[in-house]
């Protein structure tokens, strides 16, 4: 095993056929642009490695990615104070233009899920080909419970792997799911038990890696045409719906509330 390349906060390593892409923000690796763009780096660096044929993609510490932070609170993956973007947007403009560069890489990417993923953290996840989970893990898309809109481009990757009505569910009552929810409904592909996770992510990958490198790609062009695209677009239209979210009391009751650990008393303005 030999380590590959130097990115803030992260870390990744190549055996074989197989890169581990690492965040190393413990316990909960919250996020902000600085992380993914290193992940986005180094996506584009594995893609030049004609040698490695799959990424796990895993986090150190309790959480694999429990959102953003805001003023100590753990929020959704809205990232303030970043200064102007084009077209007067706000907040996460730059954090979305650098995940939108997670769909444009062509090795594929198996998550090792071995704790919460929160909101964007969640997103973070649906940007991988297939999700093992550990048995401590859990999911929430818990936008609405900080009085918020989804970001991450979720509005196009939750869909598809659990379907619209799922979708809505989860979104609309930012609920937690356990794994064997989680596998039930499609949002995960493997439950295994925690000590295993790593373990059984890098074995999925040395699957895929085990199948012909130049079909591999191929075939994921095929299924993932215009991902990309549609993920920017959503991303886009997400960063409207956010913007204006981010002005009104009931956001700033959900991250006090948060912050706070209690339930949120929203108003509804």
């Amino acid at each position: 095993m030999t380590t590959f390349g130097s990115y803030p906060d992260i870390e990744v390593t190549i055996d074989g056929h197989i890169a581990v892409v690492e965040m190393q923000r413990p316990p909960h690796n919250y996020f902000d642009t600085v992380i993914v763009k290193s992940i986005a780096d180094a996506y584009e660096d594995i893609d030049r490695e004609t040698d490695v044929r799959a990424i796990v993609f895993a986090a150190a510490g309790r959480s694999f990615c429990a959102g953003a932070q805001l003023g100590g609170a753990p929020t959704t993956g809205d990232i303030g104070g970043e200064g102007p973007a084009p077209g007067g947007r706000r907040g996460g403009y730059r954090l979305y233009n650098e995940g939108v560069r997670l769909f444009e890489t062509e090795t594929p990417v198996v998550a090792a899920v071995q704790g919460p993923a929160v909101g964007g953290g969640l997103g973070l996840a649906l940007s991988a080909d297939f999700r093992v989970a550990s048995e401590e893990a859990r999911f929430s898309a818990n936008f609405a419970r900080l009085g918020f809109h989804q970001g991450f481009g979720i509005t196009e990757t939750l869909p598809a792997l659990v379907g619209q009505q799922q979708t809505a569910l989860l979104l609309y009552t930012g609920r937690r799911l356990r794994p064997d929810e989680a596998l039930r409904i499609g949002l995960v592909d493997e439950v295994v038990p925690h000590d295993q996770v790593r373990a059984r992510a890098i074995e999925l990958a040395a699957e895929i890696a085990s199948s012909a490198p130049l079909a591999v790609r191929s075939i994921r062009r095929t299924l993932r045409k215009g991902l990309a695209e549609r993920i920017r677009a959503a991303t886009d239209r997400e960063q409207v719906e956010q913007d204006w979210l981010r002005q009104t009391q009931d956001y700033r009751e959900g991250v006090r509330a948060t912050a706070d650990r209690r339930e949120p008393d929203f108003q509804g303005r």
